[in-house]
């Protein structure tokens, strides 16, 4: 028995003390003789010729250390085995899933496939970044420099438009040609209309995918025949940095999405009508980050500073 005393057990231990430290049989109701067979099991009664007596609850606490560290230490020892002993099931899982031509033991890499969803071996890329987008709890950040980005999108749109409808943030960086492209533009027009932020940046960037600060997916090779899974913290704040310095320098891609999404035009007008945030997103029945993207949206549209600036512009502007 190592477990801590209840709170009956308190109670009656206290009781015994206060009267003296010893309890005798006929004052002993039936319904406490549990308990005190408790306190006896735990070494806190001493049974005697005429009763009990207490004991000193400083050897039962150096028992029970003992006891629990003991347990500790087991407990500590298993988990220290546990992983060579699961070894060969990891081993087996990592073969199943392991791309053809790949090499094991490439610890946080996949194989054949290329990031930008274009070639014949995308399989092991699109599973990884499936799983990792319907992980995605808060906020989801893309860079996707080159003009090759709608296949990806158009794989991945149901997810993204999950992701934002769960109330997770999405921005994406692109460079002005990709936005060229009719199809390209639908795709990113459609998530655009679920909240995600948009933003087109007309110099060389880096490709990269960030799932909550807490992973990143980038190229592991020049070709981008093989990508990077990384979770270690340090790169990770580089890489999120980095995009942050990005996003800064580029322009919103609002104009390049022709009108607002209706959305975005609802929004505005609750907006309008002196609606704040919290209600506008109780109103129309979607998440307060959902709402905030596309406040954000609109401040870029109208270059307003503030709400009561965007307000302002949208007083005088009748959305249709």
């Amino acid at each position: 028995m190592t477990d801590e005393p209840g709170s009956a057990e308190h109670a009656l231990y206290l009781a015994v003390v206060r009267a003296g430290g010893r309890l005798r049989p006929e004052e002993l109701a039936p319904a406490d003789r549990p308990t005190v067979a408790a306190l006896v099991a735990r070494g806190l009664l001493t049974p005697t010729a005429t009763g009990y007596t207490v004991a000193n609850p400083r050897a039962l606490g150096d028992r029970l250390g003992a006891e629990l560290r003991l347990r500790a230490t087991r407990l500590l020892v298993h988990a220290e085995r546990l992983p060579g002993t699961l070894q060969p099931l990891s081993r087996a899982y990592e073969a199943l899933h392991r791309p053809p031509g790949a090499e094991p033991g490439g610890s946080g890499s996949v194989d054949a496939a290329r990031l930008d969803g274009v070639g014949a071996s995308t399989a092991a890329v699109r599973q990884c970044l499936s799983e990792l987008l319907a992980g995605c709890k808060q906020e989801f950040l893309a860079a996707r420099p080159g003009h090759h980005a709608t296949e990806a999108l158009r794989t991945t749109l149901a997810q993204d438009l999950a992701l934002l409808r769960r109330g997770c943030s999405m921005r994406t960086l692109h460079q002005p040609g990709a936005l060229d492209d009719p199809a390209t533009l639908r795709q990113v027009a459609l998530r655009s209309g679920e909240g995600a932020e948009v933003r087109v940046l007309a110099e060389p960037y880096e490709r990269v995918l960030v799932f909550d600060r807490s992973v990143a997916v980038i190229p592991a090779a020049e070709d981008r025949s093989r990508a990077a899974v990384v979770t270690d913290p340090t790169t990770l704040a580089y890489l999120v940095a980095q995009f942050e310095r990005d996003w800064a320098r580029a322009t919103p891609a609002d104009r390049n999405l022709g009108a607002p999404h209706p959305t975005t035009v609802r929004i505005g007008r609750l907006l309008a009508r002196g609606l704040t945030q919290r209600a506008v997103a109780t109103r129309l029945g979607l998440s307060e980050r959902t709402v905030a993207a596309h406040i954000a949206r609109l401040r870029d549209r109208y270059g307003a500073r503030t709400l009561f600036h965007l307000g302002w512009h949208l007083r005088g502007e009748r959305h249709g």
